[in-house]
């Protein structure tokens, strides 16, 4: 039998501390002219958050108070971000069990940096962990300098970051891994952050945190009002993940929220007002609500870009509710209420799999996994 080391021991990649170490000298001791020219290696990202704290006036040797907002703009922030918690917890519980041996922890903010949740094996005696581990903490990047936190929100990208990859010296001791969140309107509406103290690196999080986002922002949009949800993918590819686009449209077609692989595909405009769906698929938007009426099943649809989807139409006629909230009422998980949704479909369809996840706009394999990881955990 193999031995393989605990995993608090496992070595550092070879010399990655010590290039951090001297690209921070370089950069942040001796000025030098550009992150690049300093190290070669560095992520262009890291670099220009660099500069931005320079730019600011701060320092690496200044010390940091990490202070949070007043009582009442935490509570302002919370309520502002109701729709942003409800989307994100049963996501954080899973990433709970996923780091569960590793000492990282999850915290999730708003679009401002404020913490509005923490989640996970937080030390409360170390003040380490304690300090930043705070609803109502200001973690952005004017606040606190390069963290994955700021990094993300000001970059809107998923990054990692570890040790001294941090500006201020008083944060060269937590190594993170963060990803910006992005709301049905296409705008930023906080991020989620996975972050360790004085831990090995552990850059799959960055994985993890990306794919936990998404997963965030598809409940977000699912839980948009709408008359009917298209459910979008390439040909070839089966509908029914978490990688499909998600359509919102009202009674008369206009989209009224997506999220983000939506967007891409239809190349939508962030935080723009978005067109009528006949602007977007070269069909006529009758034929959408038809479909869906129908239970076609999925079906190829020209876009007027001259690329093709294939594209699943379902209505909201209260089965397969994307309002979960009213479906559940107030306090269930959202997990809970997409397996109840599913099993009603599955009764509603006489034990037919196949036809319940046709009314769903689910793979069978989707049905069977979610049913049967329920019984599991039940």
């Amino acid at each position: 039998m193999s031995f393989r080391p605990p995993m608090d021991t496992a070595p550092e990649p070879s010399n990655r501390l010590a290039l951090i170490q001297r690209a921070r000298h370089a950069v942040l001791v001796e000025g030098a002219a550009t992150a690049e020219a300093a190290a070669p290696w560095m992520e262009p990202w890291l670099a220009r958050s660099w500069r931005r704290c320079l730019d600011h006036g701060f320092r690496p040797h200044q010390s940091l108070a990490f202070q949070a907002v007043s009582s009442q703009d935490a509570r302002r922030a919370i309520e502002a971000s109701r729709p942003l918690l409800q989307a994100a917890e049963p996501v954080i519980q899973s990433l709970a069990r996923a780091m569960a041996d590793t000492r990282y922890f999850a915290i999730l903010t708003d679009a401002h940096g404020v913490v509005i949740d923490v989640n996970g094996p937080i030390d409360r005696h170390d003040p380490r962990a304690h300090l930043i581990a705070r609803v109502g903490v200001d973690l952005s990047e004017r606040a606190v300098g390069t963290t994955a936190i700021g990094t993300t929100l000001a970059e809107q990208k998923p990054v990692w970051l570890h040790r001294g990859e941090h500006f201020f010296d008083d944060t060269t001791l937590y190594s993170c891994a963060g990803a910006p969140l992005f709301g049905p309107d296409g705008r930023c509406v906080g991020m989620l952050d996975l972050t360790g103290v004085d831990v090995p690196e552990r850059p799959a999080l960055k994985h993890l945190v990306t794919q936990s986002a998404r997963c965030i922002e598809n409940a977000l949009t699912l839980a948009q009002p709408h008359h009917l949800l298209l459910r979008l993918n390439w040909p070839g590819t089966r509908l029914g993940e978490d990688g499909d686009g998600l359509v919102c449209l009202d009674a008369d077609g206009h989209i009224t929220g997506s999220n983000r692989a939506a967007a891409d595909m239809l190349t939508l405009t962030p935080g723009a007002h978005w067109p009528h769906s006949g602007d977007v698929f070269a069909v006529p938007t009758e034929s959408l609500y038809d479909t869906a009426r129908a239970q076609r099943g999925p079906s190829e649809l020209p876009l007027w870009s001259g690329l093709r989807l294939q594209v699943l139409a379902q209505l909201n006629n209260g089965r397969a509710s994307p309002h979960l909230r009213t479906v559940a009422g107030p306090g269930v998980p959202l997990k809970d209420v997409e397996t109840a949704l599913i099993r009603k479909a599955v009764e509603e369809a006489r034990g037919n799999v196949m036809e319940a996840a046709r009314a769903l706009g689910i793979s069978r394999a989707t049905v069977y996994r979610k049913l049967t990881r329920k019984k599991a955990s039940g």
